[in-house]
């Protein structure tokens, strides 16, 4: 979709990158990194100054201990992070349980692994899982579920019952979660990340992705973590060693500052990223959409059925070529095309002038 809005010289409200400038002192931290010549390779799990880092970060907001020596790896962004722990503990033959609507990239990693992918989906309007249906997707081959909270595309948080229904099954099944926290501080009306690993006996059988992606926004750093207990983390590093050898050393000294950011930073960015929310959902509500109010995320999915498109694919090519603005077909976030053909995603991390040009272009849909 991204490669369709440059052509078209669309709006992109379709890939989760923000268009605003990464925060100043961040970027100087990273400059006064190359300066200082700290452009060889770090340790091939990360450089320790960031290593202990994550580890203070993790201490001072939920509480929990880590290990930099033992239980840290970092990676080249959560995309690596995610495949590196599949691929370390997934044999072919093994089952995966993902939720749907899930992040594209999970459905091709479980296939890498040779593993099969077990789905359960999640119910629109509140994105809640049906515990039968949950408990059904798990076998005795089950090695592994994973967890995307707050979600993408859905922009669900999953609460604390819910995690404490996957964290019950985690353990009658002896199998792990992974999961994908990269949005933990993009959140609003009150809702709270938990870390599923908090959770009574989940401590050694989770594996925690994470990155400086979207938090920092710095997308294109490709700087992430994986946090597991020793013995996991050892497999995990074997594969990242010999995926990409390790994350770029300037930029991790730069997540040195960035891990260190006061509290207030993340209350002011899930500020920030609510007003820019509540803009983009009365855009598409005047337009005519049926919009899920997204409690995590910077994503809205919507329902285009009363649009009058026959699908999702058909309606995104004629948003990008008659109407300037790009976002991405729904079905594409489904394990059959068929099921998500009335939802199409739009992102809101962008500046207020590009959601305002996106705004008036998308009430030109009552004209169509």
């Amino acid at each position: 979709m991204t490669r369709l809005a440059v052509r078209h010289e669309a709006i992109n409200l379709a890939q989760g990158f923000p268009d605003f400038p990464a925060p100043a002192a961040l970027k100087s931290a990273a400059a006064q990194a190359i300066d200082a010549d700290l452009n060889q390779y770090a340790i091939t799990w990360g450089a320790k100054p960031f290593r202990d880092a994550i580890a203070a970060k993790y201490q001072r907001t939920y509480g929990m201990e880590f290990d930099p020596e033992r239980e840290i790896t970092v990676c080249c962004g959560a995309t690596e992070g995610m495949i590196a722990s599949l691929l370390a503990v997934l044999d072919p033959g093994d089952e995966v349980v993902l939720f749907e609507p899930f992040y594209e990239n999970y459905g091709p990693d479980t296939q890498l692994c040779g593993a099969t992918a077990r789905y359960v989906r999640l119910q629109a309007p509140d994105w809640s899982f049906d515990p039968d249906e949950l408990r059904a997707a798990f076998t005795p081959r089950t090695k592994a579920i994973i967890l995307n909270s707050p979600n993408n595309p859905t922009g669900k948080v999953f609460s604390r019952e819910e995690l404490e229904c996957i964290a019950g099954l985690c353990q009658e099944f002896d199998c792990l979660a992974i999961t994908d926290e990269i949005y933990e501080h993009i959140l609003y009306d009150g809702a709270v990340h938990i870390p599923i690993m908090t959770l009574p006996g989940m401590r050694n059988r989770s594996i925690l992705v994470n990155s400086m992606s979207k938090t920092y926004s710095v997308t294109g750093w490709r700087v992430g973590w994986v946090l597991a207990p020793p013995d996991l983390t050892d497999s995990v590093r074997k594969v990242h060693d010999f995926l990409t050898v390790g994350a770029a050393a300037p930029l991790q000294q730069a997540g040195v500052y960035a891990l260190g950011l006061p509290e207030s930073y993340y209350g002011q960015l899930s500020q920030e990223y609510s007003a820019r929310r509540d803009h983009l959902v009365a855009s598409l509500q005047a337009a005519g959409f049926k919009c899920f109010i997204p409690r995590g995320a910077y994503y809205v999915m919507t329902d285009i059925k009363s649009l009058g498109f026959a699908d999702d694919s058909s309606f995104v090519h004629h948003l990008i070529t008659h109407l300037g603005v790009a976002a991405v077909p729904g079905s594409s976030f489904f394990s059959h095309v068929s099921v998500g053909t009335q939802f199409v995603r739009f992102c809101f991390c962008k500046k207020y002038e590009t959601l305002e040009m996106a705004r008036h272009q998308l009430f030109r849909l009552k004209s169509k």
